[in-house]
């Protein structure tokens, strides 16, 4: 018999493993409905969805193994980050879909979105107020007007699976619409610096680098309190209070 795996449980969701099954429980349904929708229409390799009986998603597990994981060094291939990058490339060329991202859909609703989050770290004594005026000032770079185009939202390191240098899935599309494209290419990458121009190679477009590193600032700023409140450590080597100090 296969043993059932925990693998993410807090308030919101929870996703567990059992055998090349995955089922995902989220009582928000709005969520699951992005997700399943979204799979359906990105020109790139994604789980197959088995069934769906509210609030619980079924999916088959892909082939392959995780790019990385935050908080370790990426085993995979230079090859293998190009070609993560043309499979970003390729969502991101996709007709948009009709929906808009949950969060974040403009810079002023960005910028304040993060000047509250700034206010709370300092208030609650989560962060040292210097490590957060700092970086608030390099994330300024990534507020400024962007052409949308169809993200996936959430890119986390451990949501990209390849085999050698072949992408054979991209799950967990809860956060996918419309979106800055940067965004996506900076999650991937967050921690991982050292990967940037592979899978920039594969992207294979003129990139502003100084927003990509911004967007390392601002979105471990919004992740930290989340994080902390949710049973997580970002403060674990190599993640996002480490990437904040990297600044500095």
């Amino acid at each position: 018999m296969d043993e059932l795996q925990v693998v993410v449980a807090h308030s919101e969701r929870a996703t567990l493993r059992v055998g090349d099954v995955f089922l995902k429980v989220d009582t928000y349904q709005a969520r699951i409905d992005v997700e399943v929708e979204a799979m359906a229409l990105v020109p790139v390799p994604t789980p197959e969805v088995l069934w769906r009986k509210p609030p619980v998603l079924a999916i088959a597990a892909v082939r392959g193994r995780a790019l990385g994981r935050l908080g370790e060094p990426s085993t995979a291939s230079p090859a293998a980050w190009a070609a993560a990058g043309a499979a970003v490339r390729r969502l991101h060329e996709a007709p948009l879909p009709p929906w808009h991202g949950r969060r974040r859909r403009s810079p002023d609703e960005l910028a304040a979105e993060l000047d509250r989050e700034c206010e709370l770290l300092v208030a609650n004594g989560v962060l040292p107020a210097d490590l957060v005026t700092r970086n608030r000032q390099v994330a300024e770079a990534a507020i400024r007007p962007w052409t949308p185009a169809f993200t996936h939202g959430d890119l986390q390191i451990d949501h990209v699976f390849v085999d050698g240098a072949e992408v054979t899935g991209i799950i967990d599309w809860s956060e996918a619409g419309r979106g800055d494209p940067l965004f996506d290419l900076a999650t991937l990458t967050l921690g991982h610096p050292a990967h940037l121009d592979d899978l920039l190679t594969g992207y294979g477009t003129d990139v502003d680098l100084d927003v990509i590193r911004a967007w390392w600032s601002l979105r471990s700023l919004l992740g930290v309190r989340w994080l902390v409140e949710h049973g997580f450590d970002p403060s674990a080597p190599g993640c996002e209070v480490d990437v904040l100090k990297s600044r500095m």
